[in-house]
C-alpha cells in the first residue's frame, strides 16, 4: 500500500489482474445519444487497452485510457489517456501518459479538476488542466511504488458529499432535501496485519467516520475476501498507514453444492458507495456466466454461555456485538458479465430501505448497471439486485425478431460488438461505455426505469435533480438529456418558485448559478430561446455590478456596517426621482474618488451598460410577445434597480474622468443621452418594482421610448454566445454519429437549432463576451470558449491595467455561467 500527499491522497492496492468491461441501453429504458469514433489511420490505431479504464468527473469530463499501436511495429504501444467534455466529444484531448505498463485505474478528484493514473509496473500519475482548460493537461505530480502493479486507486475523502433524501424531495426546503451526514474525525492508529498474499482485484471504501477500508480477494471464489481498516497519519512530516482486519467473508455460491465449481474466479469486487463501506458487490465468473452477490456489513449480538445468561446484568452494561458479513440477496445464473458501473449519487438509504424507488418512483442513483459480453446490458437495484431494466445492443444476441441477419453479419465478420467499460454519470441518468472497437458510446438512463410516469412526477424527479446540481455545483449537463422542449417553461417556472422560498443568504450564494441553470434550459426550447438571451445578459449584468461596486472605498475607515455599494442600493430602491442628479445629491461622492486608469479600463464594460439600456428601452413598444430578447427584463424589477444603480455611478465617475463615459450617437449636439435614459428606465422600474404590484407600461412611457430611434443611435446586441455542443441536437431520437478530432462531423439539427434566429450572421464580427469588444470578421487572436454556453473570450489579455486584470482574472478557471474553459482554434472564435 501506498499514498501521495497533496491537499487529497491517492490510496493504492497492489497486485494487478485485467477485467474486461461491458455496457450497453434499452429502448425504454436507455437509449444511445451519440457514438464517437476514431479516424482511420494508415500507420497506427487506437484500440482498447487491456483492460479498458474509465472515468467520469462531477464536472461531466470523462477520462479513458486506449494504446495507440503502430503498423511499423507491434512492440511500438503508447499507452493514452483521453478526456472529453460530454458536450464536445469530438474536442478530445489524447495525452501519451508515458506508462510504460498498461493503465489500470483513472479516478477524479472530488472537484473534477484532477485526474490520477496508475499502472501495472507502480507508476502513479496527477494530472492537472493546462491554464484552466478542459482540452490541455499536464503531469504535475508523479510517484513510483517500486514496480508494485496498482490495482485500485482513490483520493483520500475531503469531506462527505450532500445526500438526498428522496422522501423528503417535496419539501420546500433545500436543507431537508440535502444534507451532509455526521460523524467524528478518528484520528487512533491501529497495528499494521502484515499478512503476504496474492491480490488480484481490490477496491477502497470510506466510513462515515473518516476511516478508509480496502476490500481484496486474490481473484478465486473459494478464498475469503479479506477487509481492512486503513488509518493514514502524519507523523513527523511522513505519511504512515496502519491497518487493521476486519471480518471476511466467502461467496454464497462456493457453499451451493449445486454451484461450488461452477463459478471459479472472482471478476468483479466493489463497494457499492464510496461513501460506504458497509455494503460489498461481488461478482464471480466462469467463460460462459456469472452470478452476482450483495453483502452487507452488520453489527449483530455476540452469542452467550448458557452460564453466563442467568447471572444479573451490571447496570448501563450493553450486550456484546461483532460485525459480520450478511448477504443481502443473489441473482440467478446469468451471461458472462464483463463490466459493471455503480452510481454515485449518494442516496440517503439503509440496508432495509427498499421502498424508496416504488414510493417515490425515484430511481437514478438505485440502479447499477451490469454489461455482459452477449452485448446487453441489465440495470438492478443497487441492494436487492431486482431487475428494473435491460437494453439490447444492434450486435446483441438478445431476443428480438427480425435481427438475424445482422447476427450472422457479426458473427462471419468479428466479435459482437459489446463495451469494455462502463461508467455512470454523478446524477445517474446518463451512462458512457467504451466498446471494443475503441468508440465512445453516451447512453441516456431513463430517470423512471420502465415505470409510467405522468408528466408531473417526471418533472418533479428532474427538478429534484438540478436543484440537487445548483446546491453542490455539480455539472447537469446529464440532466439536460432528459428534458424535452415542452417541459422548459414548467421546469425553469418552478425553479424560481422553489429557489424564492430559500432563505436569503441561501438566494444570495446560488444567485448566479440558478441564473446559468434557467439559461441551459431555455436553449433547448425555440419558445424560450429568446429567454436565454435574457439569462446570459442578466449573468453579465450580475458580473459588471459587482465588479463596478467594489471599487467604491468607505471614506473613512470605522464607517458602519455598510458598505457604499450597500448604501448605494439603498438610496437608489427608496428615491424614486426621475432625475440622475437629484439622486446623486444623497451620496457619499468621497466613495466614488477613483484614479483615471481604472476607470478608462473599464470603458468596455461601461459601454456594454449603456447600449444595453438604450437597447430595452428602445425595443420597449417592440415587447408584445415573450419571443424576443430583452422581454424578461420588462419585469424583472431588481435587473432594472441594478441597471439603475449602474447609471448612477457612471454618472459620477464621469464628472471626474469623462472618458470613461458611454458614447451615444445623438442628433442633437446638447442632448443629455445619460439623464434621458436614466428617467426612462426609473419610469420602467416603477412599473416593476419588487415591493409595489406589477403596472403595464403607461403610454407616455411608450411614446417616449418609441422616440428614442430618432434621438439616439441604437446599437444591436450580441445577444448570445455561439453554441456548438451536442446538447441541442439531441432533442431527436436518433443517436449522433461523431468522430474525434472532427467538429464538422456534428450534423446539423432536424428542422433548424431553437436559437437560429438569435445567433450572429456568419460575415457579421466574433465579440469576446467578456471583455465586451469586438475581435473581428476573422479573429486572429488565439481564444476559450465555454463548454456550457459558448461565451468566448481571448486566451491571452490584451490588458495592462489592473482594474481590467482582475476583473479577467474573476473569470480564468471558469466562465460567467460557471462552465469550463476549451481552447478554440482562432478561426472558430
Amino acid at each position: 500500500m501506498c499514498s501521495l500527499s497533496d491537499g487529497c491522497v491517492p490510496l493504492s492496492a497492489v497486485q494487478v489482474r485485467c477485467g474486461r468491461g461491458v455496457c450497453l441501453c434499452s429502448p425504454l429504458d436507455m437509449e444511445l445519444a451519440y457514438v464517437c469514433d476514431w479516424e482511420k489511420r494508415q500507420k497506427n490505431a487506437h484500440c482498447p487497452s487491456i483492460p479498458v479504464v474509465c472515468s467520469w468527473s462531477c464536472r461531466n469530463l470523462v477520462a479513458f485510457t486506449t494504446d495507440l499501436k503502430s503498423d511499423d511495429n507491434e512492440k511500438d504501444v503508447s499507452h493514452m489517456i483521453h478526456i472529453i467534455d460530454t458536450e464536445h466529444p469530438w474536442d478530445v484531448f489524447s495525452i501519451n501518459s508515458g506508462h510504460t505498463e498498461v493503465i489500470s485505474c483513472l479516478e477524479w478528484d472530488q472537484s473534477g479538476s484532477r485526474l490520477l493514473s496508475a499502472d501495472g509496473d507502480g507508476q502513479i500519475k496527477c494530472w492537472s488542466m493546462t491554464d484552466h482548460l478542459v482540452n490541455s493537461w499536464e503531469s504535475i505530480l508523479s510517484s513510483s511504488l517500486d514496480r508494485d502493479p496498482i490495482i485500485a486507486l482513490s483520493w483520500l475523502h475531503n469531506g462527505v458529499k450532500l445526500a438526498l433524501h428522496v422522501e423528503m424531495s417535496g419539501s420546500t426546503n433545500f436543507g431537508e432535501k440535502f444534507s451532509r451526514p455526521g460523524g467524528s474525525l478518528l484520528t487512533a492508529s491501529e497495528s499494521l496485519c502484515r499478512l503476504r498474499g496474492r491480490v488480484a482485484l481490490a477496491d477502497i471504501a470510506f466510513t462515515g467516520g473518516g476511516n478508509i477500508v480496502v476490500a481484496a480477494t486474490d481473484g478465486s471464489s473459494s478464498s475469503p475476501v479479506q477487509f481492512y481498516k486503513v488509518v493514514v497519519s502524519v507523523v513527523s512530516e511522513k505519511c504512515r498507514i496502519d491497518t487493521e482486519l476486519l471480518p471476511s467473508l466467502f461467496l454464497r455460491c462456493t457453499t451451493d453444492p449445486m454451484r461450488r465449481d461452477k463459478y471459479p474466479a472472482v471478476t468483479h469486487l466493489k463497494f457499492l458507495t464510496r461513501e460506504n463501506s458497509e455494503q460489498v458487490l461481488l461478482c464471480a465468473s466462469n467463460q460462459t456466466g456469472s452470478i452476482v452477490e450483495c453483502w452487507s456489513l452488520r453489527k449483530e449480538g455476540l452469542p452467550v454461555n448458557n452460564i453466563f445468561q442467568h447471572r444479573s446484568p451490571v447496570v448501563g452494561e450493553k450486550q456484546p456485538t461483532i460485525l459480520k458479513w450478511r448477504i443481502l440477496t443473489t441473482t440467478g445464473d446469468l451471461e458472462r458479465v464483463s463490466s459493471v458501473a455503480l452510481p454515485k449519487l449518494p442516496i440517503a438509504i439503509s440496508n432495509t430501505d427498499l421502498k424508496v424507488a416504488p414510493d417515490t418512483k425515484f430511481c437514478p442513483g438505485l440502479g447499477l448497471a451490469l454489461a455482459f459480453h452477449d452485448g446487453s446490458i441489465q440495470i438492478h437495484h443497487r441492494l436487492s439486485l431486482h431487475f428494473m431494466g435491460i437494453y439490447y445492443s444492434s450486435s446483441s444476441s438478445g431476443p428480438r425478431p427480425g435481427d438475424e441477419a445482422t447476427l450472422k453479419r457479426q458473427r462471419t465478420s468479428g466479435p459482437f460488438l459489446h463495451f469494455k467499460a462502463l461508467q455512470f454519470s454523478w446524477t445517474s441518468l446518463a451512462l458512457v461505455g467504451i466498446d471494443n472497437y475503441g468508440k465512445l458510446h453516451m447512453l441516456r438512463v431513463s430517470p423512471s426505469m420502465c415505470q409510467v410516469l405522468d408528466m408531473n412526477t417526471t418533472l418533479r424527479h428532474l427538478l429534484f435533480l438540478l436543484e440537487y446540481c445548483m446546491v453542490t455545483g455539480y455539472d447537469w449537463w446529464d440532466v439536460l438529456l432528459h428534458v424535452l422542449p415542452n417541459m422548459v417553461h414548467n421546469l425553469v417556472e418552478k425553479l424560481h418558485e422553489e429557489y424564492m422560498r430559500q432563505n436569503q443568504a441561501l438566494q444570495q450564494v446560488l444567485a448566479t448559478r440558478i441564473v446559468a441553470v434557467k439559461a441551459s434550459l431555455c436553449k433547448l426550447s425555440a419558445a424560450t430561446a429568446a429567454r436565454a438571451c435574457d439569462f446570459h445578459a442578466k449573468l453579465l449584468l450580475m458580473a459588471i455590478s459587482s465588479t463596478l461596486k467594489s471599487l467604491l472605498r468607505p471614506h473613512v475607515l470605522n464607517t458602519p456596517d455598510k458598505s457604499p455599494g450597500d448604501r448605494l442600493s439603498e438610496i437608489c430602491a427608496k428615491n424614486t426621482d426621475t432625475d440622475i442628479d437629484k439622486v446623486m445629491i444623497n451620496l457619499k461622492t468621497e466613495e466614488f474618488v477613483l484614479d483615471g486608469p481604472p476607470l478608462q479600463s473599464l470603458q468596455q464594460l461601461i459601454q456594454w451598460v449603456g447600449d444595453f439600456v438604450l437597447y430595452l428601452l428602445a425595443n420597449l413598444p417592440n415587447q408584445g410577445s415573450m419571443v424576443r430578447p430583452g422581454f424578461g427584463f420588462m419585469r424583472d424589477g431588481a435587473s432594472l434597480g441594478m441597471l439603475r444603480e449602474m447609471l448612477v455611478m457612471i454618472r459620477i465617475w464621469g464628472l471626474l474622468k469623462p472618458g470613461c463615459l458611454p458614447t451615444f450617437t445623438a442628433m442633437s449636439d446638447s442632448q443629455d443621452s445619460l439623464q434621458l435614459l436614466f428617467r426612462l428606465l426609473t419610469k420602467l422600474w416603477l412599473c416593476s418594482r419588487e415591493d409595489g404590484p406589477t403596472q403595464e407600461p403607461d403610454e407616455g412611457l411608450i411614446d417616449e421610448c418609441c422616440l428614442l430611434p430618432s434621438q439616439l443611435l441604437v446599437p444591436s446586441m450580441d445577444w448570445l454566445p455561439v453554441n456548438d455542443g451536442v446538447i441541442v441536437k439531441l432533442q431527436g431520437k436518433n443517436p449522433l454519429k461523431l468522430q474525434f478530432g472532427k467538429a464538422s462531423s456534428l450534423p446539423g439539427a432536424a428542422g433548424g437549432a431553437p436559437l437560429e434566429a438569435l445567433t450572429r450572421s456568419p460575415g457579421s464580427q466574433k465579440m469576446d463576451n467578456l471583455r465586451c469588444v469586438f475581435l473581428g470578421v476573422c479573429p486572429t487572436e488565439e481564444s476559450k470558449a465555454c463548454t456550457r454556453c459558448g461565451c468566448v473570450t481571448m486566451l491571452r489579455s490584451p490588458n495592462k491595467t489592473n482594474a481590467m486584470k482582475q476583473w479577467e482574472q474573476r473569470w480564468i478557471k471558469n466562465c460567467l455561467c460557471g462552465g469550463l474553459w476549451r481552447r478554440i482554434p482562432a478561426a472558430l472564435s
